[in-house]
């Protein structure tokens, strides 16, 4: 398990105001996980990560406790999409905040993400 980034537990409440740690961890099964479904991704872009999670252009609704950022960095014309599972107080006192999927995607599936699912967070100026 290793800590990656921190939330602003201001911003992510719009999923839900239990989040009990700003700690976010990615697990070596989830790291697997993402090469395994998405092929030099994480190898490409997991510098992009701390900043993904730490200033989400978007955060749209997805399970509970759960969200779904997107983030685009303009000046490398890359979007992405990550999956966070928030740790609230009712959970597992040993659970962090933990990063559950990552990927690269394109503009076509940005639209219709943002389209598509109730958008509970958006950076301000966006």
């Amino acid at each position: 398990m290793y800590t990656i980034a921190r939330i602003d537990r201001e911003i992510y409440s719009c999923v839900t105001k239990e989040i009990a740690t700003d700690e976010v961890v990615i697990t070596g099964e989830r790291v697997r996980h993402i090469k395994d479904r998405h092929p030099n991704d994480f190898e490409k872009y997991c510098n992009y990560i701390k900043r993904i999670v730490e200033e989400p252009d978007y955060i749209l609704e997805d399970r509970p406790n759960t969200a779904l950022v997107l983030k685009e960095f303009t000046d490398d014309n890359k979007q992405f999409r990550l999956v966070l599972r928030l740790k609230t107080s009712s959970d597992n006192p040993e659970y962090k905040n933990s990063v559950l999927t990552f990927m690269k995607t394109n503009a076509k599936k940005w639209r219709q993400n943002i389209n598509n699912k109730r958008i509970l967070y958006k950076r301000p100026n966006l």
